[in-house]
């Protein structure tokens, strides 16, 4: 079992910044962050490997805007999001899978407790 806690939600203004965090009780192979606004479905922001030249994934809609990395010694996972838009507010879940990363919510295998994002002037 892996213990995920998130950090780093917040409100900012449009064209702003955040960065979340995420600590893992344990490694795991791939961690990332996905996101749900209301009324709407759960879909994948960023993943990123453990290896040390780690392969990252993200979501269309993240257009260069946002970087996720990680801290493999401190099992920490990190997202840096830049020129937020109101249509980013969401909550934002921190996950974990065993296998490789794809940003197929179905072989999630834990989630941590969701941090809100809120981007509004």
């Amino acid at each position: 079992q892996v213990q995920l806690v998130e950090s780093g939600g917040g409100s900012v203004q449009p064209g702003g910044s955040l960065r979340l965090s995420c600590t893992a009780s344990h490694s795991i192979r791939c961690m990332g962050w996905f996101r749900q606004a209301p009324g709407e479905e759960r879909e994948g922001v960023a993943e990123i490997t453990d290896s040390a030249d780690p392969a990252r994934y993200y979501g269309d809609f993240v257009r260069g805007r946002f970087t996720v990395s990680r801290d493999t010694t401190k099992n920490e996972l990190y997202l840096q999001m830049n020129s937020l838009k109101p249509e980013d507010t969401a909550v934002y879940y921190c996950s974990a899978r065993r296998s490789g990363c794809g940003l197929d919510l179905r072989k999630v295998n834990y989630w941590g407790q969701g941090t809100q994002v809120t981007v509004t002037s």
